[in-house]
């Protein structure tokens, strides 16, 4: 009597399904998830003009909200000697030094030219003032 089993070959493929699975749900999770993660401080209103898109660099964002608030980059601000603080921090790790100014429309035009000459002390060597594109 001979065994069935030792006319078989040894199972060597590996199944690589499970695998591809995981791995696309993990795409879609992260396809998902991403969008939420560059969602600024503070939310303005950007006035609109002609504008063409900025090049890709290490920019350093200040928000100045309608309410006077102040963020820069993703963290917020109540004191704006922090803010400097912080600002002066960053610029020093910089090799653009260019900072990129997001205004509410509706803000005070004395509250943004104080925060363009801090941005400017705390060692800014170029600045721009953020639009939306007119439709």
């Amino acid at each position: 009597m001979a065994s069935t089993f030792s006319d078989e070959a040894p199972i060597t493929d590996i199944n690589i399904t499970p695998l591809v699975d995981v791995c696309l749900v993990l795409v879609i999770i992260f396809m998902v998830t991403a969008p939420m993660m560059s969602d600024p401080a503070i939310k303005v209103q950007l006035p609109s003009a002609h504008t063409r898109e900025g090049e890709e660099k290490d920019k350093i964002t200040l928000t100045l909200g309608k309410a006077g608030d102040y963020a820069l980059d993703y963290e917020k601000f109540s004191d704006v000697k922090l803010l400097e603080a912080k600002l002066k921090d960053k610029l020093a790790e910089s090799e653009s030094k260019m900072v990129i100014l997001r205004a509410d429309k509706d803000a005070l035009h004395g509250q943004l030219t104080d925060l363009m000459g801090r941005a400017k002390d705390a060692g800014a060597l170029s600045m721009t003032i953020a639009t939306e594109q007119e439709k």
